[in-house]
């Protein structure tokens, strides 16, 4: 028997040491090669970042490691080209037939989404998995189903955007937007969230989503703190060059939330849903530019000697009929650039 390979599902390539290594990876890519991020949410918080490169392959950027790995070891972080195969069983079956070495990394779907790692005679690392048992990317996210996960939402949107963009050429204004979501979809990597939607100039992310983690709210707004400065110091540079009056408002949410595969059977969508994150979407509504609002459940979440937040009057949002109690996140300059309400 004769192992069968289906297609090439991923290369990974090593990130460049420095704290500005994404996102200018982020950008080449994007900028240059014309090639989007994948926003599936992610096995591990240190997944590093994925980019679709046609319909069934993707180059993936992984850190650095802390620690080099002893000599021999098989480690799944390292640079590596991944095979899909039709049927893993029979893969690890041929490669134990052979007396080839492999190490199995056991994936969250069960036992068919293992993956086997293994190198070729120049040392050349391999990884092998079944096709369409991964969720790794958007194509391979079917069937998944759905589960009501307690996380933290956070939803941010660009302020002043739209109005100022419209005399912008569009070669102009994607790349804007390009170094926007990249800022941002970096830093909830980086803290260990998962990035579910980008749309027009906002953004949804998900911490302990979908995989609870204890200190989900604590790292969500940790993310807002990041988000905002370092949006602020974008939108300074905007300013100076291109005379944008732009900002940055957020809002965060924590409760039962819905993660699963939402839309057409062609074309499902891997999201949240739920109460929790209609909440979040209304707050950052409501948020002015420079500052993150937080619902009571994200501040109980938090130690309760966090600084920096204040408590606001309760605040009836669209669509409920009952007061919420809000916190707010400041940075040091704010403006009100929300839309006049209709």
């Amino acid at each position: 028997m004769v192992l069968k390979v289906v297609g090439l599902h991923h290369h990974a390539v090593r990130l460049a040491p420095g704290p500005d290594a994404a996102a200018a990876v982020r950008r080449f890519y994007a900028e240059v090669l014309g090639l989007e991020s994948d926003v599936a949410a992610r096995d591990r918080p240190d997944d590093g970042l994925r980019i679709n490169a046609g319909g069934s392959a993707q180059i993936h950027l992984v850190p650095q490691p802390a620690h080099q790995p002893p000599p021999g070891s098989f480690d799944p972080a390292a640079p590596h080209v991944a095979l899909a195969v039709g049927c893993i069983d029979d893969a690890q079956a041929e490669l134990d037939r052979l007396a080839v070495p492999y190490r199995v990394v056991h994936g969250r779907l069960g036992p068919d989404s293992r993956r086997l790692f293994l190198t070729d005679p120049a040392g050349n690392l391999v990884e092998l998995h079944q096709q369409d048992r991964c969720r790794c990317t958007a194509r391979a996210r079917s069937g998944l189903g759905q589960a009501r996960v307690c996380g933290t939402v956070l939803f941010a949107d660009m302020r002043g955007f739209t109005a100022v963009a419209e005399r912008l050429a569009p070669a102009e204004v994607v790349p804007l937007l390009n170094e926007y979501f990249s800022l941002l979809s970096d830093v909830t990597a980086e803290h260990g969230g998962s990035v579910f939607h980008m749309a027009g100039d906002g953004l949804m992310a998900g911490f302990g989503l979908p995989d609870p983690a204890d200190d989900a709210s604590e790292r969500a707004v940790a993310a807002a703190r990041r988000m905002i400065a370092g949006f602020g110091r974008m939108a300074d540079d905007w300013k100076a060059r291109l005379g944008l009056e732009t900002g940055l408002g957020i809002g965060i949410n924590a409760g039962d939330v819905i993660v699963g595969d939402v839309g057409a059977p062609e074309r499902p969508n891997y999201t949240l849903i739920g109460d929790t994150v209609n909440v979040a979407a209304r707050l950052v509504q409501r948020a002015r530019a420079g500052e993150a609002l937080l619902s009571r459940a994200v501040r109980e979440a938090l130690d309760p000697a966090t600084g920096g937040i204040v408590e606001l009057p309760p605040l009836v949002l669209r669509g409920r009929s009952r007061p919420v109690e809000l916190y707010c996140m400041a940075a040091e300059s704010r403006l009100d650039l929300r839309p006049a309400a209709a």
